[in-house]
Protein backbone atom coordinates (compact mmCIF):
# COMPACT_ATOMS: atom_id res chain seq x y z
CA UNK A 1 0.00 0.00 0.00
CA UNK A 2 1.56 3.23 -1.09
CA UNK A 3 1.60 6.08 1.35
CA UNK A 4 -0.30 9.30 0.96
CA UNK A 5 1.48 12.66 1.06
CA UNK A 6 5.00 12.49 2.55
CA UNK A 7 4.73 11.19 6.10
CA UNK A 8 6.87 14.07 7.42
CA UNK A 9 3.87 16.36 6.82
CA UNK A 10 1.62 14.37 9.16
CA UNK A 11 2.74 13.26 12.61
CA UNK A 12 0.48 10.68 14.21
CA UNK A 13 0.90 10.19 17.94
CA UNK A 14 -1.35 7.16 18.53
CA UNK A 15 -0.17 3.60 18.95
CA UNK A 16 0.53 1.54 15.86
CA UNK A 17 0.62 -1.86 17.57
CA UNK A 18 -0.71 -3.49 20.73
CA UNK A 19 -0.21 -6.93 22.14
CA UNK A 20 0.89 -9.80 19.94
CA UNK A 21 -1.75 -10.94 17.47
CA UNK A 22 -3.05 -14.48 17.30
CA UNK A 23 -1.96 -16.38 14.22
CA UNK A 24 -5.41 -16.30 12.58
CA UNK A 25 -5.36 -12.51 12.59
CA UNK A 26 -1.82 -12.36 11.30
CA UNK A 27 -3.04 -14.51 8.41
CA UNK A 28 -5.95 -12.13 7.76
CA UNK A 29 -3.54 -9.19 7.63
CA UNK A 30 -1.46 -11.05 5.09
CA UNK A 31 -4.30 -12.36 2.94
CA UNK A 32 -7.39 -10.19 3.40
CA UNK A 33 -5.91 -6.74 3.98
CA UNK A 34 -4.27 -6.51 0.51
CA UNK A 35 -7.72 -7.09 -1.03
CA UNK A 36 -9.24 -4.16 0.87
CA UNK A 37 -6.32 -1.76 1.26
CA UNK A 38 -6.44 1.52 -0.63
CA UNK A 39 -3.41 1.98 -2.86
CA UNK A 40 -2.58 5.52 -3.88
CA UNK A 41 -0.02 5.56 -6.70
CA UNK A 42 2.90 7.83 -5.99
CA UNK A 43 2.11 9.93 -9.06
CA UNK A 44 -1.57 10.31 -8.17
CA UNK A 45 -3.08 13.74 -7.64
CA UNK A 46 -6.55 12.47 -6.78
CA UNK A 47 -8.39 9.15 -6.59
CA UNK A 48 -11.99 8.24 -7.38
CA UNK A 49 -13.35 6.65 -4.18
CA UNK A 50 -16.22 4.98 -6.05
CA UNK A 51 -13.68 3.20 -8.28
CA UNK A 52 -12.23 1.46 -5.21
CA UNK A 53 -15.22 -0.89 -5.17
CA UNK A 54 -16.08 -3.69 -7.59
CA UNK A 55 -19.70 -2.53 -7.66
CA UNK A 56 -20.32 1.20 -7.81
CA UNK A 57 -21.80 2.30 -4.45
CA UNK A 58 -24.70 4.70 -4.07
CA UNK A 59 -22.55 6.90 -1.82
CA UNK A 60 -19.28 6.86 0.09
CA UNK A 61 -19.11 7.05 3.89
CA UNK A 62 -15.86 7.60 5.78
CA UNK A 63 -14.96 6.47 9.29
CA UNK A 64 -11.83 7.97 10.77
CA UNK A 65 -10.21 5.98 13.57
CA UNK A 66 -12.50 2.95 13.64
CA UNK A 67 -10.82 1.29 16.64
CA UNK A 68 -11.73 -2.40 16.73
CA UNK A 69 -14.20 -1.88 13.87
CA UNK A 70 -17.52 -2.75 15.57
CA UNK A 71 -19.25 0.38 14.30
CA UNK A 72 -17.82 0.13 10.79
CA UNK A 73 -18.68 -3.56 10.43
CA UNK A 74 -22.25 -2.96 11.65
CA UNK A 75 -22.79 0.01 9.34
CA UNK A 76 -21.37 -1.88 6.36
CA UNK A 77 -23.71 -4.81 7.02
CA UNK A 78 -26.72 -2.51 7.44
CA UNK A 79 -25.96 -0.52 4.26
CA UNK A 80 -24.72 -2.90 1.54
CA UNK A 81 -25.23 -0.26 -1.18
CA UNK A 82 -22.91 2.22 0.54
CA UNK A 83 -19.15 2.13 0.05
CA UNK A 84 -17.23 2.50 3.31
CA UNK A 85 -13.70 3.80 3.73
CA UNK A 86 -12.21 3.08 7.14
CA UNK A 87 -9.03 4.80 8.31
CA UNK A 88 -7.07 3.28 11.20
CA UNK A 89 -3.29 3.13 11.80
CA UNK A 90 -3.60 0.72 14.77
CA UNK A 91 -2.68 -2.74 13.47
CA UNK A 92 -4.61 -4.64 16.15
CA UNK A 93 -7.76 -2.67 15.36
CA UNK A 94 -7.44 -3.38 11.65
CA UNK A 95 -6.97 -7.08 12.41
CA UNK A 96 -10.09 -7.06 14.62
CA UNK A 97 -12.17 -5.50 11.86
CA UNK A 98 -10.88 -8.02 9.31
CA UNK A 99 -11.87 -10.83 11.67
CA UNK A 100 -15.37 -9.37 12.03
CA UNK A 101 -15.77 -9.03 8.27
CA UNK A 102 -14.43 -12.53 7.71
CA UNK A 103 -16.95 -13.99 10.17
CA UNK A 104 -19.93 -12.10 8.71
CA UNK A 105 -22.47 -13.98 6.57
CA UNK A 106 -22.17 -13.51 2.79
CA UNK A 107 -23.49 -10.10 1.77
CA UNK A 108 -23.28 -8.76 5.32
CA UNK A 109 -20.36 -6.45 4.79
CA UNK A 110 -16.81 -6.66 3.57
CA UNK A 111 -17.26 -6.25 -0.17
CA UNK A 112 -18.30 -2.65 0.48
CA UNK A 113 -15.39 -1.83 2.81
CA UNK A 114 -11.99 -0.42 1.89
CA UNK A 115 -9.22 0.41 4.34
CA UNK A 116 -6.56 3.07 4.74
CA UNK A 117 -4.09 1.77 7.30
CA UNK A 118 -2.71 5.13 8.26
CA UNK A 119 -3.60 8.65 9.32
CA UNK A 120 -6.76 9.89 7.58
CA UNK A 121 -5.14 13.28 7.04
CA UNK A 122 -2.76 11.58 4.60
CA UNK A 123 -5.68 10.30 2.53
CA UNK A 124 -8.04 13.28 2.61
CA UNK A 125 -6.04 15.45 0.14
CA UNK A 126 -6.42 12.72 -2.48
CA UNK A 127 -10.21 12.59 -2.23
CA UNK A 128 -12.13 14.79 -4.68
CA UNK A 129 -14.14 17.71 -3.39
CA UNK A 130 -17.75 16.82 -2.52
CA UNK A 131 -17.17 13.06 -2.72
CA UNK A 132 -18.10 11.86 0.80
CA UNK A 133 -21.71 11.61 1.99
CA UNK A 134 -21.13 10.88 5.69
CA UNK A 135 -18.18 11.06 8.09
CA UNK A 136 -17.76 9.37 11.47
CA UNK A 137 -15.12 10.43 14.01
CA UNK A 138 -15.92 8.37 17.10
CA UNK A 139 -13.97 8.54 20.33
CA UNK A 140 -10.68 9.95 19.07
CA UNK A 141 -7.87 10.03 21.62
CA UNK A 142 -8.65 13.01 23.91
CA UNK A 143 -5.02 13.67 24.86
CA UNK A 144 -6.22 15.08 28.20
CA UNK A 145 -2.98 16.73 29.33
CA UNK A 146 -2.89 20.37 28.29
CA UNK A 147 0.58 20.07 26.78
CA UNK A 148 -0.77 17.35 24.47
CA UNK A 149 -3.87 19.23 23.23
CA UNK A 150 -2.07 20.04 19.97
CA UNK A 151 -2.15 16.29 19.22
CA UNK A 152 -5.95 16.18 19.15
CA UNK A 153 -7.38 15.16 15.81
CA UNK A 154 -10.38 17.49 15.85
CA UNK A 155 -9.34 21.06 15.06
CA UNK A 156 -10.50 23.89 12.83
CA UNK A 157 -7.96 22.83 10.21
CA UNK A 158 -9.21 19.23 10.32
CA UNK A 159 -12.82 20.39 9.97
CA UNK A 160 -11.76 22.42 6.94
CA UNK A 161 -10.29 19.26 5.40
CA UNK A 162 -13.53 17.36 6.02
CA UNK A 163 -15.69 20.18 4.66
CA UNK A 164 -13.82 20.10 1.35
CA UNK A 165 -14.51 16.41 0.70
CA UNK A 166 -18.10 16.30 2.02
CA UNK A 167 -21.08 16.79 -0.29
CA UNK A 168 -23.61 19.50 0.63
CA UNK A 169 -26.02 17.96 3.09
CA UNK A 170 -23.53 15.28 4.21
CA UNK A 171 -23.64 14.37 7.90
CA UNK A 172 -20.69 14.60 10.29
CA UNK A 173 -20.95 12.46 13.42
CA UNK A 174 -18.58 12.94 16.34
CA UNK A 175 -18.48 11.20 19.71
CA UNK A 176 -16.40 11.49 22.86
CA UNK A 177 -16.66 10.45 26.49
CA UNK A 178 -14.13 13.04 27.67
CA UNK A 179 -15.70 16.30 28.99
CA UNK A 180 -12.61 18.30 28.16
CA UNK A 181 -12.53 17.05 24.59
CA UNK A 182 -16.27 17.69 24.24
CA UNK A 183 -15.71 21.33 25.17
CA UNK A 184 -12.80 21.44 22.70
CA UNK A 185 -14.96 19.97 19.90
CA UNK A 186 -17.78 22.41 20.58
CA UNK A 187 -15.33 25.29 20.50
CA UNK A 188 -13.87 24.12 17.16
CA UNK A 189 -17.36 23.75 15.70
CA UNK A 190 -18.70 27.05 17.02
CA UNK A 191 -19.35 29.41 14.15
CA UNK A 192 -17.72 27.16 11.55
CA UNK A 193 -19.15 28.36 8.24
CA UNK A 194 -19.28 24.92 6.64
CA UNK A 195 -21.26 23.04 9.30
CA UNK A 196 -24.71 23.41 10.85
CA UNK A 197 -26.11 21.49 13.80
CA UNK A 198 -28.70 18.84 13.02
CA UNK A 199 -29.64 18.74 16.68
CA UNK A 200 -27.86 20.60 19.45
CA UNK A 201 -28.76 20.45 23.13
CA UNK A 202 -27.33 18.72 26.20
CA UNK A 203 -30.25 16.28 26.19
CA UNK A 204 -29.76 15.33 22.54
CA UNK A 205 -26.02 14.94 23.00
CA UNK A 206 -26.58 12.32 25.71
CA UNK A 207 -28.73 10.10 23.47
CA UNK A 208 -27.16 7.80 20.89
CA UNK A 209 -29.29 7.66 17.71
CA UNK A 210 -30.79 4.24 16.96
CA UNK A 211 -28.81 3.95 13.69
CA UNK A 212 -25.53 4.63 15.50
CA UNK A 213 -24.15 1.20 16.58
CA UNK A 214 -22.37 1.06 19.92
CA UNK A 215 -18.67 0.28 20.12
CA UNK A 216 -16.74 -1.77 22.64
CA UNK A 217 -15.00 1.40 23.79
CA UNK A 218 -18.33 3.11 24.39
CA UNK A 219 -19.57 0.19 26.47
CA UNK A 220 -16.44 0.34 28.62
CA UNK A 221 -16.85 4.10 29.06
CA UNK A 222 -20.46 3.72 30.23
CA UNK A 223 -19.49 0.89 32.58
CA UNK A 224 -16.83 3.16 34.07
CA UNK A 225 -19.41 5.91 34.65
CA UNK A 226 -18.41 8.19 31.80
CA UNK A 227 -21.20 9.82 29.77
CA UNK A 228 -20.65 9.73 26.01
CA UNK A 229 -21.67 12.73 23.92
CA UNK A 230 -23.01 12.32 20.38
CA UNK A 231 -22.71 15.24 17.98
CA UNK A 232 -24.43 15.40 14.57
CA UNK A 233 -23.83 18.17 12.06
CA UNK A 234 -24.67 18.82 8.43
CA UNK A 235 -22.35 20.08 5.71
CA UNK A 236 -23.84 23.38 4.65
CA UNK A 237 -24.73 24.11 1.04
CA UNK A 238 -23.38 27.20 -0.64
CA UNK A 239 -19.91 27.17 0.95
CA UNK A 240 -16.73 26.03 -0.74
CA UNK A 241 -15.02 24.35 2.22
CA UNK A 242 -12.21 25.71 4.29
CA UNK A 243 -14.14 27.43 7.06
CA UNK A 244 -14.97 31.13 7.40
Amino acid sequence: MAAGPPSRLIHSYGRRRGRRLRQSRVKLLGERLPQLAIDVPLEAVTIDPAALFERAPQAIWLEIGFGAGEHLAAQAAAHPDIGFIGCEPYVNGVAALLAALDAAPPGAGGDNVRLWMGDARELLPYLPAASIARVFVLYPDPWPKERHHKRRLVSRAFLDMLARVMVPGAELRLATDDPGYLAWMLDCLAGHADFAWLAHSPEVRRTRPVDWPATRYEQKAVAAGRQPAYLSLCRRSGTTGGGP
